[in-house]
Formats: C-alpha cells, sequence, structure tokens
C-alpha cells in the first residue's frame, strides 16, 4: 500500500475482508447487501447562476459552535442518497460533529432539471457554487470535502482549476476511486465483466438523456443515444453534444483529472485500488508520478478494495467501511495539523 505522505493518519490501516475474494464482490458488496445507518436529514434546493436549481441533501441539527467544520460529499456517476456510502459518508461526518451535506448532481434527484443540460465528470460550475453558498452560511467553520468516482473527478479538476484560490475555501479534500483518466477508464469498462457495470449505468443514462431531448427538441439526436451501447458511444452521442465537446475524445481528454493534479494546492488524499474494476491498474502508476511532484498530494492506494468497496470486518455480519472513516480521518488530521500551524495571536498591548 502507498501510504499517506505527509498526513497524520488516524486510521488503523484497511483490512480488506477476506469473503469478499475478487474486486467485483468487494465492489457490488454494498450496493446490495449493506444497510446504511439512519441519517436524519433535509433537501434544500439552491438555484444556479444559469437559471436551475440544484438539491442539496443536509443532516439534520446545525452544530452550536459556528467554527465546527462544514463537510461537503459528492457522489458518483448516477448516483445518489439511496448509494449505499452516501448515508454511512454522511453518518461518520455528522458523528465527528461536522454540518454534513451531499450535493446531487442535476438529475440525481429523480426530476428532470429544467436547462438544457445535464451533469458531467468535468462539470465543476456546480460545485464551485456550492462551495460559494456553504461558505456564506457558515463563514467561521472550515470546510472539507470529499468526491466518490465521478464526484472525485469532478472534484480534484475543481481544485486544479482554483490552485492557489482553493487554500482559502477548502481546509482538506479526499478522492476516492478516482477515474483520473477517463477514456482510459471507458475503455477498460468495456472488457469482460465490466460490461456489467456499463449496462445498468446506461439504462438509467439513456432514459435521463431521451427524457432532455423530449423537453428540448433538436438538443442530440435521439437515435444515437438509443443506439449507444459503450459509455464512449453515449458521451459521444449526448454528453459531448449536450455540453459543448466536439466529441468524447474531446469531453475525456478536458475533463480528465489527472492532468489538473499538478495545480491542486489543498492536502488531498487520493484513496484507490489497485484491483478497481473501473480503470486499469497502470494509471496509479502515472498518477504516483504525478503526486510526488506535488507534496499537496496524499496517496493511499490499496492492493484491494475495488471501486468504491473498501469493505472490512470478520465475518459478513460485521462488516465495516474503511472509506467513510479514512475520509473522515483524513480532514481530522488536516484540522489539526492546520491548528497547530496557525501562529499565535500576540497578546494585547496594556493600557
Amino acid at each position: 500500500m502507498t501510504s499517506p505522505r505527509g498526513a497524520i493518519s488516524l486510521s488503523t490501516p484497511f483490512r480488506p475482508a477476506w469473503w469478499l475474494s475478487n474486486p467485483h464482490l468487494s465492489t457490488m458488496w454494498g450496493k446490495f447487501f449493506r444497510a446504511p445507518p439512519p441519517v436524519e436529514t433535509q433537501v434544500e434546493r439552491w438555484d444556479t447562476p444559469d437559471g436551475d436549481r440544484l438539491d442539496i441533501v443536509r443532516t439534520e441539527g446545525t452544530p452550536h459552535d459556528a467554527h465546527a467544520p462544514t463537510f461537503l460529499l459528492l457522489h458518483g456517476l448516477e448516483g445518489s442518497m439511496r448509494s449505499h456510502y452516501t448515508a454511512g459518508t454522511l453518518h461518520a461526518a455528522q458523528q465527528q460533529g461536522w454540518q454534513s451535506n451531499l450535493l446531487l448532481f442535476r438529475t440525481c434527484n429523480g426530476k428532470l432539471n429544467d436547462a438544457p443540460r445535464t451533469y458531467h465528470s468535468g462539470e465543476t460550475a456546480d460545485l464551485d457554487c456550492v462551495v460559494d453558498r456553504l461558505l456564506a452560511d457558515r463563514p467561521l467553520a472550515p470546510l472539507i470535502v470529499a468526491g466518490v468516482s465521478l464526484g472525485a473527478n469532478v472534484l480534484l479538476k475543481w481544485l486544479g482549476e482554483q490552485g492557489d484560490a482553493a487554500r482559502a475555501r477548502v481546509t482538506a479534500a479526499t478522492a476516492v476511486s478516482a477515474p483520473f483518466d477517463l477514456a482510459l477508464s471507458s475503455a477498460h469498462l468495456d472488457r469482460g465483466f465490466s460490461r456489467l457495470y456499463v449496462w445498468n449505468f446506461l439504462a438509467s443514462l439513456k432514459a435521463k438523456a431521451l427524457a432532455k431531448i423530449a423537453q428540448y427538441p433538436g438538443l442530440a439526436d435521439p437515435e444515437r443515444v438509443k443506439a449507444a451501447d459503450t459509455l464512449w458511444a453515449f458521451d459521444d452521442a449526448f454528453t459531448a453534444v449536450v455540453h459543448g465537446f466536439v466529441d468524447a475524445a474531446d469531453y475525456y481528454y478536458r475533463s480528465s483529472s489527472i492532468r489538473y493534479l499538478h495545480q491542486i494546492r489543498v492536502p488531498t488524499l487520493l484513496l484507490s485500488a489497485r484491483d478497481d474494476p473501473f480503470h486499469p491498474p497502470h494509471i496509479l502508476d502515472e498518477v504516483a508520478r504525478l503526486a510526488a511532484m506535488n507534496p499537496h498530494l496524499h496517496l493511499e492506494f490499496t492492493r484491494r478494495g475495488g471501486h468504491v468497496g473498501f469493505v472490512e470486518g470478520v465475518t459478513p455480519a460485521r462488516a465495516e467501511y474503511y472509506m467513510e472513516r479514512r475520509i473522515v480521518d483524513f480532514g481530522a488530521a488536516q484540522l489539526d495539523r492546520r491548528a497547530a500551524l496557525r501562529p499565535m495571536e500576540a497578546p494585547a498591548s496594556p493600557g
């Protein structure tokens, strides 16, 4: 395992569940067998600069301490509050005393949004808008952000775009199972058993795309969308067309977070498994090479874990989820580090 560089680790090391013998089982366990912890939430709808609206899931009970951290989670492709990791992560952050939030990307609230667009792996304007609102709502609170899968790519791209400006906005970030190179991930998912994930995604993505085309006739070619049998074909027929890219290759190139890693200036944990079935293992070697030149990036590349899996526990009945604990521990460690580095305020002069 590649250890986090320069960070205080509060977690015990990841111990993969012995009873999940391959990466696909690790990936699918939470979706099919996990009972997520109960979390009291409310949904707020926030206006966007382009006249649309975003749904933000917020845990009930804002901390009384105005300095208590704010936490924001970004979900993966076609994720929602029903995703197996969202309630667990919000619960872990809430238990830490943080005010916790989940950004639902457009169309991921179960409704068709109003604007002639949806969401994609490189769309960062909505994240920027939500960060501004969270900071305005709780100006004394440090902000900690985590992204999962597609949400991890969005987060890393946004942090890179922000560069030095992010230091004043975000204290710590964690990217879990980021695809890093979207073209490589798309091609990798078209092989072998991983095709099952593609079929599952396409069923939902194509239904939404056709509904959006019906809402805005002429937005894209519905026949091309219907015929898409790979993520690349879908993104070429819909995502690229609707969001202003030349084609899928252009979308993947301009949106891949690996191009932005060198610009990140906020302590950021990259948590990925080498057996992740969503991307080829060698991409993590390239990420490690780039991260070696950026002291703000902390790597934790485990040998096992699958995609957004990281399941632990001596038996299935006692399963635990390392990802959620690690997100909170990394954020807490960076808060402690920032407090330790903050210069002592000079005492006021008498009289």
